[in-house]
């Protein structure tokens, strides 16, 4: 089997199995381990698979640049920031994320809404400049340009005064087994960071990012109420979450 043969089977695999197992696929195609090793390092050099111990995982095509992303399923995205939009209530304190579905969750947020929203996010904040019942605070720090959004020591550190009855969390990649990763290291200490200081964090996982995995660890699952979701709800992916899903429709 030519090189160029054995990649395109493995993209079906990551496609079909949602993984790959080196030890496993090496043995059912009579190959070495190494050639599979090999294989799967070409693929995540070029973005099309993120390694992790034994073998792989798909990629998530969010963590294209933020021009890029937002046109990546957008219709999934405004889905997801209706249903999560919904979790703002009257009188909260809510942290919001930064990317292109917490935008959206921005956009959707009622005119009418009398609530205060935190984020470390520039374009956020611009999103509810026309929300005149919401009062906003934005934390400054190093900007992050992927996602335009705050990171760095001085952004850690101011989002150790809020209190938050909710944090809605973006990620590029929601795996039941690696959990909420994304694809910088300072982006997901600073997503940690205000995670501590919420009551309920929800993840905001549009369909592309289920099942998906990035290089760095946000969070493990156990430590999220729930994740809202446009993915098909007999999606394996989504069965073994194991945690309360919201269904965005």
């Amino acid at each position: 089997m030519l090189a160029a043969q054995r990649r395109d089977l493995l993209l079906t695999r990551l496609q079909r199995d949602g993984r790959i197992i080196a030890k496993d696929l090496a043995a059912e195609l009579g190959l070495s381990e190494d050639s599979i090793r090999r294989d799967l390092r070409d693929l995540a050099a070029a973005g099309l698979c993120q390694r992790v111990y034994g073998g792989a995982l798909p990629a998530s095509p969010a963590i294209a640049d933020y021009a890029t992303r937002q046109g990546v399923e957008v219709p999934g995205k405004q889905r997801v920031a209706a249903a999560a939009a919904a979790l703002v209530e009257p009188g909260s304190t809510a942290i919001l994320d930064g990317g292109t579905t917490a935008l959206a969750v921005a956009r959707a947020l009622p005119l009418d809404l009398r609530a205060t929203v935190v984020t470390h996010s520039p374009t956020v904040a611009g999103a509810l400049a026309g929300h005149h019942g919401v009062e906003v605070y934005l934390i400054g720090g190093r900007l992050f340009k992927h996602s335009m959004v705050a990171c760095g020591a001085a952004a850690v550190e101011a989002a150790r005064a809020v209190n938050a009855d909710l944090f809605l969390l973006g990620v590029t990649g929601v795996h039941p087994e690696t959990g909420l990763t994304t694809d910088d290291a300072d982006e997901a200490a600073m997503k940690r960071a205000l995670a501590r200081q919420a009551a309920d964090t929800y993840v905001l996982a549009s369909s592309e990012k289920i099942g998906a995995a990035s290089r760095f660890a946000v969070l493990p699952l156990t430590e999220v109420a729930g994740v809202v979701t446009d993915a098909d709800p007999g999606n394996a992916a989504v069965r073994a979450l194991g945690v309360p899903v919201i269904q965005a429709t």
